[in-house]
């Protein structure tokens, strides 16, 4: 596909040479901010999230950012820190 698409999220124009290996970035960034606002929702500090999910604040503050890469266990132990459904796979609890 020759034409350049447009990201409407992010405001960024890539071309079909550019890297798609960073789409997952959008993902990540879509998380961080459902994640912050369900901290706001609860009052929860980025600490007390990082003592929920065993691990430390510096590496929540890097997820809030919206430039990690998840794993499939970070994302579950964010949806049980927070009590929200990240992953949408129709898996039942």
């Amino acid at each position: 596909m020759a034409e350049k698409q447009i990201d409407t999220v992010l405001g960024l124009v890539e071309g079909p040479e550019e890297n798609k290996d960073e789409k997952w970035m959008c993902h990540s960034q879509a998380i961080a901010a459902t994640m912050s606002n369900r901290m706001e929702e609860l009052g929860m500090t980025q600490r007390a999230l990082a003592e929920k999910m065993n691990c430390t604040q510096q590496y929540v503050s890097k997820v809030l950012k919206g430039r990690e890469n998840l794993s499939l266990e970070t994302l579950c132990k964010i949806e049980n820190a927070l009590g929200i459904r990240i992953l949408q796979a129709g898996i039942d609890k």
